[in-house]
């Protein structure tokens, strides 16, 4: 199952900064560079990941003062798999395993076209698991948690 399981660290930063976004600012326009800051991530990195999240439309930006990135929808439906596929591409691309020559159906199933077949339903059941985690699940936690809206790198327990 090449590669599954592996999170890019694009897709991981991405992931933090929307989190920051519907965390500390409730989806409404916020800075890169603050985000940056708070979530310690590569300003410039973090600049070419919300072109990224803006083509996927899970972002927005606007210009001026007060601008920045907000969300495009609610954090109930932005889901892990919305921003795997933003940062990495469509999934059913990636989990791709080569396919046997011709399937023909006289041919009798050899060991690899089985073992291929495990390694895709394995992979779809994982693609599943990933679209029913929400932004909206991360606030929770955070809140949960306990992590603080104030100050960066800053946590305290109520």
């Amino acid at each position: 199952a090449g590669g599954i399981m592996k999170i890019s660290t694009r897709c991981r930063y991405a992931t933090l900064a929307l989190f920051d976004i519907a965390f500390m600012n409730e989806g409404k326009p916020t800075q890169v560079r603050q985000i940056a800051k708070r979530q310690e991530i590569p300003l410039r990195f973090l600049e070419q990941i919300f072109q990224d999240l803006k083509r996927a439309e899970l972002v927005d930006g606007k210009r001026g003062r007060n601008g920045g990135y907000f969300l495009s929808r609610s954090p109930r439906d932005i889901t892990l798999k919305n921003i795997i596929e933003a940062t990495e591409g469509p999934m059913d691309k990636r989990g791709e395993l080569p396919t046997n020559a011709q399937p023909s159906s006289q041919a009798p199933p050899d060991a690899r076209a089985l073992h291929d077949e495990l390694w895709r339903e394995v992979a779809d059941r994982l693609y599943g698991i990933f679209a029913e985690y929400s932004l909206e699940d991360l606030v929770h936690r955070a809140e949960e948690a306990g992590l603080s809206r104030g100050a960066p790198g800053y946590m305290y327990f109520i």
